[in-house]
């Protein structure tokens, strides 16, 4: 497999994604970069299903050549009965700002105590092989809301996911701190070592 094509126009998750597997000598390109401009109805139920709509639809797009990933996540609140979940993108509105989706997050949850601040990051990550098969794998980052936005990394609602073992919130960490724990990174470690196993990757030389 000559390269990995990313079924996603988000900026954000193109370099994570990047980041983590050109490290270990895996290319990377976005849909964008191959020509693909489609925009994949997400009309699943889960992050899993959203994750394989994405992956397959780029993957016929392209030809059987490729191997595709797609990953779908979002933020899931225990206080909102895990909402905003596979639809964090779209709360509020696909075009309305993060920066506007964090404090609506914080304005509401102002009064609610630290025990019930439970969240969590959820990421599936699918791939689509050359010849169709098909992997899905999901993790999670285990968090709190915050009661205030902190940090300027990462992107999406990271600056109001405060991590209690680290002592900050996700926007505070290192670009190399956050892919060591965050749902995408472990995410796609073990999608890697998936497809490693089944032969789709090349085995570390």
């Amino acid at each position: 497999m000559k390269l990995i094509v990313a079924a996603t126009k988000n900026k954000g998750k193109i370099r994570e994604i990047q980041e983590m597997t050109e490290k270990e000598g895996i290319p990377v390109r976005s849909m964008e970069e191959m020509g693909v401009s489609l925009d994949v109805e997400e009309t699943g139920t889960t992050f899993e299903e959203n994750a394989l709509l994405k992956a397959r639809a780029v993957w016929e797009a392209l030809g059987e050549e490729y191997l595709v990933i797609a990953d779908d996540s979002g933020l899931e609140i225990d206080f909102f009965d895990g909402r905003p979940g596979i639809y964090s993108s779209r709360w509020l509105g696909e075009d309305t700002p993060y920066e506007i989706k964090n404090r609506t997050i914080l304005e509401k949850m102002k009064n609610v105590p630290e025990e019930k601040r439970g969240a969590r990051y959820v990421c599936a990550i699918a791939a689509v092989t050359g010849s169709g098969r098909e992997y899905c794998v999901t993790e999670t980052l285990e968090g709190q809301v915050a009661f205030a936005e902190k940090g300027q990394g990462g992107f999406g609602y990271d600056p109001i996911i405060w991590l209690p073992e680290q002592g900050r919130t996700v926007a505070e960490l290192l670009p190399e701190e956050k892919n060591a724990l965050s749902h995408r990174g472990k995410a796609l470690r073990k999608i890697e070592q998936l497809l490693r196993q089944e032969g789709v990757l090349w085995s570390r030389g």
